[in-house]
Parts: C-alpha cells; sequence; structure tokens
C-alpha cells in the first residue's frame, strides 16, 4: 500500500527525533530511531516524573510491631553448663543442627518456630561478651531478620520455664544450648534423647498444652 505522509505527521516526527536526540547518551544515532522510541521515552519520561517511592531499608527490615525482639545477647556462665548465651531476659539461646551455618540458613519455621521462637532482630541488638565478628543475621521466610551466632541462628525454647533454665538441651538429639563462639555448649547432655514439648495453641485455639518438659527430662 501507498504510505501518505502529511506535513503535520513528519513535523510530529521530526520533534520527537529531535527530543531524544537532545536527551540521548553520547553516541545515539537519531537516523536509527524507530517509529517506536519516542513512546517508549514518554513513557519513561512519565515515570521518571512520577516514581513511585521504593520503602527505605530501615523501613523494609523493621519487624512487625507483634515480634518480640531480642535486644541483647549475653554471654554468661551457668551451673553445670558453663559458658551460654541468653537473651536480655536472660532465657538461653539455642542453635539447631538442622540449619545451616555456611551459607546462615534457617530450617525451624510454623510449628517449630512455636517451640523454639527465633530471635529476632531489628539490626540494634547489643552485645555482651559477644564478639561482632561471630554475630551476623538471616532472613526468614516471613521476612523477619533472624539472629545468627557463627551463622547458626538462634533460638529459645519454650520448654523452658525461667530464665537460665536449659531443658532444651540435646531435644531430639538436634538442639543443643549454644556457646558464645557459635558452637554447640555439650558440656552437660541429658540421658537419652529428650522429646520437645507440644506447640503452644495458636490464638484462639482452646486445650493449651502445659509445657512443663514432662518426663522426657531426667537431669
Amino acid at each position: 500500500m501507498k504510505r501518505t505522509v502529511t506535513v503535520a505527521s513528519t513535523l510530529a516526527a521530526m520533534t520527537a527525533i529531535a527530543a531524544l536526540t537532545a536527551c540521548a547518551p553520547a553516541g545515539y544515532d537519531a537516523s536509527q530511531a524507530t517509529d517506536t522510541e519516542p513512546v517508549a521515552n514518554a513513557e519513561a519520561a512519565a515515570a521518571a516524573a512520577s516514581p513511585t517511592p521504593e520503602p527505605s531499608e530501615s523501613a523494609a527490615a523493621k519487624p512487625p510491631s507483634n515480634v518480640p525482639l531480642t535486644t541483647q545477647l549475653i554471654a554468661k556462665d551457668v551451673a553445670k553448663m558453663g559458658s551460654v548465651v541468653t537473651d536480655q531476659k536472660g532465657w538461653i539461646l539455642y542453635r539447631f543442627d538442622k540449619d545451616s551455618a555456611n551459607p546462615p540458613t534457617t530450617n525451624c519455621n510454623g510449628d517449630c518456630a512455636r517451640v523454639w521462637p527465633p530471635a529476632i532482630t531489628d539490626g540494634n541488638t547489643e552485645l555482651t561478651g559477644v564478639s561482632d565478628e561471630k554475630v551476623g543475621e538471616v532472613t526468614r521466610e516471613d521476612g523477619t531478620r533472624q539472629i545468627t551466632l557463627g551463622g547458626w541462628p538462634l533460638y529459645r525454647y519454650v520448654g523452658d520455664l525461667k530464665p537460665g533454665q536449659w531443658k532444651g538441651q540435646g531435644v531430639g538429639g538436634t538442639w543443643f544450648v549454644v556457646a558464645p563462639d557459635g558452637k554447640k555448649n555439650l558440656s552437660c547432655l541429658p540421658e537419652g534423647t529428650p522429646k520437645a514439648v507440644a506447640p503452644p495453641p495458636l490464638e484462639g485455639e482452646a486445650g493449651a498444652a502445659e509445657n512443663t518438659g514432662g518426663d522426657a527430662y531426667s537431669y
């Protein structure tokens, strides 16, 4: 088909090419521009004029308000166990053999995380007796950031009924009190292989299980 070009359309095309050339990078050849480029550049210009604000790093990293934070890691000695690491309230922290330290990976989610609440951070955890070089974090599947020590993600245990207890030691043959260097503290091990307590009920669930640690612990 014979194509008819009006003076107006020709002027419009020349204007578009001139505009492209004016804001194009060095080396741009206007003669090679296709008639779709002005549209693409117009869309880009519109996007640049009204950019979609991206969340700041601090905003994206901030945990939900209902997630308790571990604000301190404290190295201390406790009877029989020796060197351990606690949070700001004195709860002893653990590591899980089914996780990985290289790269840091957490494999405790769902019911597991209800029994072993992860040590969540907002990036401002204070350290006492714990080397800053040993401390890091890993992003969990829900987007929260979990503290790592020596690469290993850290947890509490709901079977511990008060700060300073370490009933989670040796549970399932995979959970161990963590030492200040991130290694397993094997100073005191229970006889046999203790079982974990039942997950606490979700909000609205009936029939809460009493997390006493049961008879699985022989020490």
